[in-house]
């Protein structure tokens, strides 16, 4: 949350000439409603639910760069599939960023509540460890421009794939 998964994935979609897909806005558009209405109406586990296959059906698709909601690592079977359909990318980055970038958004149920910072601050104690045992690249963000990240990003994957024979 706060990471800049949306705005480097789209960066990097154009380097590497490929569609953009953002899980959660795909749900929205699907649904018709935001991710905020899904919680209030079906709770986070109904909203979990939706979008574990939203992204089912997304990782059915080639050559796209997706960027998932921060918590979709929560689920063993969205790990799963996210480990055999693709390179994953961690973009890491500290709370204090997270505090920064997030300070005007109204739209993020989980920060709904007087004590952002707690509640950041325990996400990222719950899934930073998932995050790491995951990802394939972690990227820290280090308040770095987007197109920058995209770049190290993109040079990331290069190397990975190198290394890996891929």
């Amino acid at each position: 949350m706060g990471a800049g998964k949306t705005t480097v994935g789209k960066k990097l979609a154009q380097k590497l000439h490929r569609d953009f897909i953002d899980c959660d806005a795909e749900l929205e558009r699907q649904t018709g409603v935001d991710i905020a209405t899904i919680f209030d109406i079906e709770g986070e586990e109904g909203f979990r639910k939706r979008e574990s296959a939203q992204l089912e059906k997304l990782l059915q698709r080639r050559e796209i760069v997706l960027a998932t909601g921060g918590g979709v690592v929560l689920i063993e079977e969205n790990r799963q599939r996210m480990t055999r359909n693709g390179i994953i990318i961690y973009l890491k980055t500290t709370v204090e960023q997270q505090l920064q970038r997030l300070q005007m958004d109204k739209k993020r149920p989980l920060l709904s509540v007087p004590d952002r910072q707690q509640v950041l601050t325990d996400l990222f104690t719950q899934r930073d460890p998932i995050y790491q045992a995951l990802a394939d690249i972690t990227v820290h963000t280090d308040r770095r421009h987007s197109a920058e990240m995209a770049s190290t990003v993109l040079r990331a994957i290069n190397q990975y794939l190198d290394e890996s024979g891929l």
